[in-house]
């Protein structure tokens, strides 16, 4: 039998997927209904040995504790879009990687082909919103600057620890935006 966290979810392998459940835990102790959310992710070791004070308060005390400590941004600007907020950020060497939050509405497979071609933005959006088979998700996903890459994704439906998928590609497409942060 897997080991498991105290809320039943499998623990996890490597320092990121760690960090992304860690920050997907985060942000459903948050509720739903919430903004999107930016990380960066800081290497704990250099973390603690370069900034003790702050590790102090983050609760990263322990030296034995190893991986990526995620530590949240300020607020991304409301109305802004997404890939356009992306492309005006820069991270300095020493963040390891980051990571990011949104929550989005979600369709099957099967209902994508019927979407109709001629909606704009907010045409589909709304389209989407109405739809009976749609699903509100929470993805998180992460990336560091060497081209790692994890995602984790959270059905409303099914909110719980147990049910959170992961996987490396589960969102390309935020994972290369998050990516290209790093050129």
């Amino acid at each position: 039998m897997p080991e498991t966290t105290p809320d039943g979810a499998p623990l996890a392998a490597s320092p990121l997927t760690r960090a992304v459940l860690e920050i997907d835990t985060y942000a459903a102790g948050l509720g739903w209904d919430q903004p999107a959310r930016l990380f960066a992710l800081v290497d704990t070791a250099h973390l603690r040995a370069q900034e003790p004070g702050l590790a102090d308060r983050l609760g990263l005390d322990e030296p034995s504790e190893a991986g990526l400590t995620p530590i949240e941004q300020e607020e991304l600007p409301p109305g802004r879009p997404l890939d356009e907020f992306l492309a005006t950020i820069a991270w300095p060497e020493v963040i390891a990687g980051c990571a990011l939050t949104v929550e989005r509405l979600m369709l099957p497979p099967s209902a994508e082909a019927a979407i109709p071609g001629d909606l704009d933005e907010a045409a589909l959006t709304a389209w989407v919103a109405a739809h009976p088979d749609r699903q509100e998700v929470r993805m998180t996903v992460a990336v560091l600057r060497d081209g790692a890459r994890e995602s984790a994704v959270r059905l409303r439906d099914k909110d719980s620890a147990t049910e959170v998928l992961t996987g490396a590609d589960l969102v390309p497409g935020l994972a290369d935006a998050l990516s290209a942060t790093f050129a």
